[in-house]
């Protein structure tokens, strides 16, 4: 298995194609540790996220509203169906959240740049779930044409 980023442990991502299939076939992304501060790389990316039409749910429990949407405490709190969990949180916390995506059905778990979990990502491999780690949304949707 290819080795990527500094862990020394390996993880395959989906192939490109597999993304592209994955975004357009999604519509409803719960993005946990969306902040309402525009200064956030999770900010600008939700936004994003919004213009391109997906409906996006804030998962923060410091905030009540991000961009106009209700803010949930946590995954188990969100009223309807999720199909991306884009994760803006540490690394540590990813196994937490990726428990939680299974336990509310989500289709795929998406670990931004930077957020590394081999436990998580084992996790949501094992459960049959998708699992992007250490990539962008943002630039992976930017870069693909539906």
């Amino acid at each position: 298995m290819p080795t990527y980023g500094d862990t020394g442990e390996g993880w395959k991502n989906p192939s490109p194609e597999q993304i592209r299939d994955l975004l357009n076939s999604s519509k409803v992304i719960a993005v946990v540790g969306l902040s309402s501060n525009p200064e956030r790389p999770s900010h600008n990316i939700g936004r994003y996220l919004m213009e391109q039409g997906y409906h996006v749910i804030p998962v923060n429990p410091n905030e009540s509203e991000v961009l106009g949407e209700n803010s949930f405490p946590d995954l188990k709190s969100v009223p309807e169906k999720v199909d991306i969990v884009d994760v803006f949180r540490r690394g540590e916390e990813a196994v937490g959240i990726t428990a939680e995506a299974i336990a509310i059905g989500a289709k795929a778990v998406w670990l931004q740049e930077g957020v590394i979990s081999i436990p998580a990502f084992r996790m949501g491999e094992k459960a049959g779930i998708i699992m992007v780690m250490d990539r962008c949304i943002f630039k992976e949707h930017s870069g693909i044409t539906k």
